[in-house]
């Protein structure tokens, strides 16, 4: 079962969040319909970004990557 590290980018203000997952779709309408605590209020989402893994160990240290400094350079301009 593949696994999916995501950038999400509001469209309301272009607020980006990366997650990670096995079901992209499903997950896109949780955050859509305000059921993640961490992206509830800052919705509608588009997806910006897609990158695909074979476990989730390497999704996760994919996100984590995301979500460090370093990472976050790196986010806004695939993001562009």
């Amino acid at each position: 079962m593949p696994y999916y590290v995501y950038v999400l980018k509001s469209i309301k203000d272009g607020w980006l969040y990366v997650g990670q997952t096995s079901n992209l779709q499903k997950r896109l309408l949780c955050h859509n319909q305000g059921g993640v605590r961490s992206t509830k209020g800052k919705g509608p989402f588009k997806i910006a970004y897609v990158e695909e893994y074979n476990t989730r160990s390497e999704a996760i240290r994919r996100e984590r990557f995301f979500k460090s400094p370093q990472g976050g350079i790196l986010k806004r301009k695939l993001v562009k």
